[in-house]
């Protein structure tokens, strides 16, 4: 029987891990979820303001009214404007209840309804799966967000159809259509969750990530990697205090803002009172604004540090001769 190697005045077993061992290790299996949660938390940063995705919205919504006119008939929705974008649709039918004497239900397609979210997270995921070559999952994540779109659009054509049974089946009662609102939340909060996790799954089966994560390391030198820049120039300090610029910008905006604090003690005020009007709508509209400009000028600069501060090493497509 082997004798135990001492170490430090303590018996370590020759099969004991040694704790850059166990570091190694978790850095290895928990990067996926550590990689979610930052793109969860930059993502929920960046539509924290209204409408931060206004152009994919546009997009979004002028679909939707389209193919809805063209599936269900000529005068089933139309387009119209919210917050300045064209991003309202209102899907009318008979059978609706007829709120301010008009048999419509009108709804908006917000930051959360673009599917960027949905997208980010399958990237993510794709990105993340070790034994699986660069390129093949750059097409998928691709593929993936494609598939996605297609499937916000056909969740948003749903909405119709669902709308109309609610109220065939409740005739003459208000919000008739709650199982339109009932399958909106469902897909929201978990349905979409599941669809890309089965979405994920059938891609790593197909891939055969599992079998290749064997060799993974063996290839890992032949991939791109991530790193923090070691060595700086000045047009890299320029850019890393053009960030850090920004983002201070972004937070005096806020802060110093006279205007931003008269509207925020407005909206606090009609929030603590549960006052509806117009001054506390102007007020919320006003605050949007402001803050809006700030979480872009606070993105950016991220992106600006982000971008300076982590290089991209290019494949090393030779052997050295010790590996060989």
């Amino acid at each position: 029987m082997k004798k135990a190697k001492l170490e430090g005045g303590m018996a370590r077993s020759k099969d004991d891990m040694s704790w850059a061992e166990v570091g190694k290790l978790a850095t290895t299996y928990l990067k996926i979820p550590f990689a979610l949660f930052c793109v969860e938390a930059f993502y929920w940063f960046l539509t924290q303001p209204s409408n931060t995705l206004a152009p994919i919205q546009v997009t979004e919504a002028w679909t939707w009214h389209m193919l809805t006119e063209f599936i269900y008939g000529a005068g089933s929705s139309t387009l119209g404007y919210e917050g300045g974008w064209l991003t309202k649709i209102t899907l009318y039918h008979p059978d609706f209840y007829p709120y301010a004497g008009v048999s419509a239900i009108s709804l908006y397609v917000s930051d959360e309804c673009a599917g960027i979210h949905e997208m980010i997270f399958i990237s993510t995921l794709v990105m993340m799966t070790n034994g699986v070559s660069q390129r093949m999952r750059i097409k998928t994540c691709a593929v993936m967000c494609a598939i996605v779109y297609v499937l916000n659009i056909m969740r948003l054509l749903a909405f119709y159809p669902i709308a109309i049974s609610g109220c065939v089946e409740n005739p003459g009662l208000i919000n008739c259509e709650a199982p339109m609102w009932q399958f909106h939340i469902m897909v929201y909060k978990w349905g979409f969750l599941v669809i890309l996790l089965l979405m994920w799954l059938v891609w790593f089966k197909w891939s055969e990530a599992s079998k290749s994560m064997k060799a993974a390391a063996a290839r890992e030198r032949h991939q791109w990697t991530f790193a923090w820049r070691s060595s700086w120039r000045k047009i890299h300090l320029a850019v890393l205090v053009l960030g850090i610029g920004l983002i201070l910008l972004a937070i005096v905006n806020i802060t110093s803002s006279q205007e931003a604090m008269d509207a925020k003690h407005m909206v606090d005020l009609c929030s603590f009172q549960d006052f509806v009007t117009s001054q506390c709508n102007d007020a919320q509209n006003d605050w949007n604004n402001q803050i809006s400009g700030s979480w872009s000028l606070a993105s950016v600069g991220m992106i600006a540090l982000a971008g300076v501060g982590i290089i991209i090493s290019k494949p090393n497509d030779y052997h050295s001769k010790e590996e060989e």
